[in-house]
């Protein structure tokens, strides 16, 4: 199956390591290079906001959902080539799924870890059949990634809820996987 479009789920702070945006700056140029459109909260701040301005930088296509919530704060990024202003969260993340081909997850807090955890689930019950790509930015992930195993060793996760899961250490791994 080709990507045309992905969802990606990651902080709305920048966090501690520059590691962070640089690798995000660098993927969001990746995802121009391979025509794939952006699919996104819609948000101008953190990680969310450097990857929508790296994408625009590189004339590629984004979409934002967001909620109605985050408008009303101010927080959504005003230069789109589409926004959606849903009600709620809930909305937002099945409407992010809906229309996305494949997911990645970038360094994030517990919205990036619900958003996460949802998708994770969605394919373990097969509501949808979505590859995730987890950019594992200076090891950001690493502990993630053994809990999984873990659990995939004690039986709580069956072979296949894992195997569409990719760990990649730089956004240049992630985009030999995508592609």
């Amino acid at each position: 199956m080709d990507i045309e479009s992905v969802a990606v789920f990651c902080g709305s702070h920048e966090g501690n390591n520059p590691v962070y945006a640089e690798q995000v700056k660098e993927l969001g140029k990746l995802l121009c290079m391979l025509r794939i459109k952006l699919i996104y909260g819609g948000g101008h701040k953190g990680l969310m906001g450097i990857l929508a301005d790296s994408v625009l930088r590189h004339e590629g296509h984004i979409m934002g959902i967001i909620p109605q919530l985050l408008i009303e704060s101010e927080q959504q990024h005003k230069g789109l080539t589409e926004m959606a202003v849903v009600p709620d969260m809930h909305t937002r993340k099945k409407m992010i799924y809906e229309r996305c081909d494949a997911v990645i997850v970038l360094p994030g807090g517990f919205g990036t870890m619900d958003e996460l955890f949802e998708i994770l689930t969605w394919n373990q019950l097969k509501i949808h059949d979505k590859k995730i790509y987890i950019l594992n930015s200076e090891g950001f992930y690493n502990h993630l990634q053994k809990h999984i195993n873990l659990a995939k060793k004690e039986g709580f996760l069956p072979a296949e809820s894992v195997d569409k899961i990719f760990f990649c250490n730089t956004p240049v791994e992630l985009f030999n996987k995508i592609s």
